[in-house]
């Protein structure tokens, strides 16, 4: 259990290097997929073209959505759009470098899936064996078949088994044919996405360097403030739940000591009262569910600005920041809940130095 927990603690703290894992591997499931899928071209002129397509197109989607859902991105950027401004402004490009990001690493598995589809051949001899010229493999004159006959006789190509036109068309001829067509598109597929890829990762920051650093920084620093937030938050709700459950053993071993008769607790009592000190002090004040809710409530509705204050609160905005935020508290519990608000969002603070 040790040595899973160092993985995942791993690929916690490298993201990065966790989805590039996830993305091969979905790469490979789709290659193996499609190696262990048994290809049955309906072989009927209604079908053969909606169902050659659909093996090609259909499961690139899948795979493409299927890594939006992996992706863990996916719920920040959502997050990161629909959150209300309150006091720090929204990027575009901050989003939709993220949302670029999102979709490259989603394209992978289905471009392994198409590449591997086109150069077997198979679903593009099921789709386009209908619209072969039969001058080119045969005789086009002779068979005296009416056109529907015709079709319905070039579609049982991919179907070894039941084709019962050897006598006007080589079947071999024809699938070589087609299967070299699509191998060509899925070179010419291979060498499209390579040199896109190519385009995108050496031009683009000849021209744009600055700004791609500036996207990329600000996206980075939204993945590690919801990590940052989401640990504190823990570790409040870990010390909450601690203290709570020993006032309720408290109390009822306080109901046992009074109904027994009082024992010897001096010393006992002094331990158990540095213990509630260290805990409460991770609690930063926030003794009530409805205080952690508002404080919930206002990250979510009104986050700080990116303005790092050397001595503290300097400009009025912070000021009536915390006067809004801290009004529904008594006069004792202001300064603690001030406390723990800035103490939730000292990341904000400290990462805004550009």
């Amino acid at each position: 259990m040790d040595k899973f927990r160092m993985m995942f603690q791993f690929l916690q703290s490298n993201q990065e290097s966790f989805m590039n894992g996830i993305c091969g591997i979905m790469a490979l499931a789709s290659a193996q997929l499609y190696a262990s899928f048994e290809f049955n071209c309906p072989c009927m002129p209604e079908y053969n073209y909606a169902y050659g397509i659909g093996i090609l197109v259909v499961p690139a989607i899948w795979f493409f959505l299927l890594g939006f859902v992996l992706n863990n991105n996916v719920s920040m950027l959502a997050e990161e759009w629909k959150r209300p401004v309150g006091q720090r402004g929204k990027d575009p490009t901050i989003l939709r470098y993220m949302f670029i990001s999102i979709s490259q690493r989603s394209l992978i598995a289905p471009a392994v899936w198409i590449s591997v589809t086109l150069m077997d051949g198979k679903s593009f001899l099921c789709a386009y064996s209908m619209d072969l010229d039969v001058s080119q493999f045969g005789n086009a004159t002779g068979h005296r078949l009416s056109e529907e006959q015709l079709i319905r006789m070039l579609a049982k190509i991919p179907c070894k088994h039941i084709f019962d036109g050897q006598h006007i068309l080589s079947r071999e001829a024809a699938t070589r044919y087609i299967r070299c067509a699509s191998q060509a598109f899925g070179w010419m597929f291979l060498l499209l996405i390579t040199i896109t890829a190519f385009m995108i990762r050496a031009i683009r920051p000849c021209f744009t360097q600055a700004a791609f650093l500036k996207t990329k920084y600000w996206s980075h620093y939204v993945d590690i403030e919801r990590k940052m937030f989401d640990e504190t938050c823990a570790e409040h709700a870990k010390s909450f739940a601690k203290i709570c459950i020993q006032q309720y053993f408290e109390s009822v071993s306080g109901e046992m000591h009074r109904f027994h008769g009082a024992g010897d607790s001096g010393k006992n009592g002094n331990e158990d009262n540095d213990k509630h000190t260290s805990e409460e002090d991770k609690l930063l004040g926030i003794h009530a569910q409805d205080d952690m809710n508002k404080v919930l409530w206002n990250w979510h509705t009104c986050k700080p600005a990116l303005s790092l204050k050397k001595d503290g609160l300097s400009t009025d905005a912070d000021r009536n920041f915390v006067a809004q935020h801290t009004a529904f508290h008594t006069d004792g519990e202001t300064r603690s809940f001030f406390a723990y608000v800035y103490f939730c969002t000292s990341f904000d603070r400290h990462m805004s130095f550009l």
